[in-house]
């Protein structure tokens, strides 16, 4: 079975590439046999929710091992976590990772909201060797100061890239999602941006309260492509 496990890695700082005496503190599933690849989980809030959780263990049972860096280990604010502070905690998460077994061409990242966009843009900026994004916004004007719209940033992405999005997103204007598919098209590896009609916020998850199955088939069908994305390009 499974074991959930929590450890720290050390940093290394994004000027000169030392280690620092900071660690970034990381909660992990480990699958029951050798894994066949490491997923690196970013996530939106200081809690990790039971849902969350849940999908960690639930990739970790498809074979990966899978480690969240907890992002916000940095201050007691809950600033959004970009720029150098970003790809210095994605890349501690890497290194454990592979110091426990798993090959960096076989290290995938996902990230759900706003964490979805920091998935995106590591992927434009760190091999790795695919990445996933739901419900991903900052598309047209970048989230913060550290941070690129992801219609300037798509075509740099250096790893196949799957973006999921609810088209009644308020906070994601379906237009937006349009001109994010036109923008991916032009990157150099295999892209995807699924819509889901009817939807209103992530396709990975749909409240209890909404009474309608095409929210129940759409959380069927993004986690399908979720798992199928990372079986397909993480070889």
């Amino acid at each position: 079975m499974t074991a959930s496990i929590e450890d720290s890695a050390p940093l290394r700082r994004a000027d000169d590439g030392t280690e620092s005496a900071e660690r970034v503190p990381l909660t992990a599933f480990r699958p029951a046999s050798t894994p066949r690849g490491g997923i690196v989980v970013l996530h939106e809030s200081r809690e990790f929710s039971r849902a969350l959780l849940d999908f960690m263990r639930a990739l970790a049972e498809d074979g990966w091992l899978v480690a969240a860096p907890h992002l916000f280990h940095r201050a007691a604010s809950d600033d959004e976590v970009f720029g150098d502070a970003l790809f210095e905690d994605f890349d501690a998460t890497v290194t454990w990772l592979t110091g426990h077994g798993v090959y960096a061409d076989t290290i995938g990242v996902i990230g759900f909201d706003d964490a979805g966009t920091a998935a995106a843009l590591v992927a434009t900026d760190r091999p790795v060797g695919a990445a996933v994004s739901v419900a991903a916004p900052g598309i047209v004007e970048p989230l913060t100061a550290d941070a690129r719209a992801l219609i300037d940033a798509a075509p740099s992405l250096q790893a196949p890239w799957l973006g999921l999005y609810g088209q009644g997103d308020e906070r994601i204007p379906a237009a937006h999602v349009d001109r994010l598919r036109d923008a991916v098209a032009e990157a150099p590896v295999a892209t995807l941006v699924v819509s889901y009609d009817g939807l209103d916020h992530r396709p990975d998850e749909v409240s209890p309260e909404s009474g309608t199955t095409a929210g129940e088939d759409a959380v069927v069908d993004a986690q399908r492509r979720i798992f199928d994305w990372f079986d397909s390009h993480l070889r």
